[in-house]
């Protein structure tokens, strides 16, 4: 019997390094549900993997240097439901720390993932995604 706990832990680990991380996507459903909570560019629902990837780890892949690493802190598995408390410590493109702690609530359907809501600190991505944004367009006329 595969300890339900144990094989959640694994597949957050892949979290941590841009590289292991096709393994995370892997378990997460196609037309996945995913609300990311609050009032920053990132913010919103997202019915697909491909949509979610896209408007957030892509775009925070272009602020941080060497892109998004997420370690778990906490993990609290209940059935389908696993709570996952993850600490961001990235440095953006311009040198400045992106120490950010996020919250998902994540439902499964066996070993997949299919609904997520994410919480996290609106005002630090907010301001380092725009930021970050409008330096790289540089000025405009």
């Amino acid at each position: 019997m595969t300890d339900i706990r144990a094989d959640r832990a694994a597949l957050f680990a892949c979290l941590q390094d841009p590289a292991t991380q096709p393994g995370f996507w892997a378990r997460v459903a196609d037309d996945v549900d995913w609300t990311v909570e609050g009032t920053h560019p990132l913010a919103g629902r997202y019915h697909s993997k491909e949509e979610f990837l896209a408007a957030t780890f892509a775009r925070l892949a272009g602020v941080l240097a060497g892109g998004v690493r997420l370690t778990v802190e906490h993990l609290y598995v209940d059935g389908d439901t696993t709570v996952a408390e993850l600490l961001s410590t990235s440095t953006t493109r311009e040198g400045a720390p992106f120490d950010n702690r996020y919250c998902w609530v994540c439902r499964f359907d066996g070993d997949v993932i299919v609904q997520v809501r994410a919480y996290l600190d609106s005002a630090m991505v907010g301001y380092t995604v725009l930021r970050n944004e409008l330096s790289r367009r540089g000025p405009t006329s």
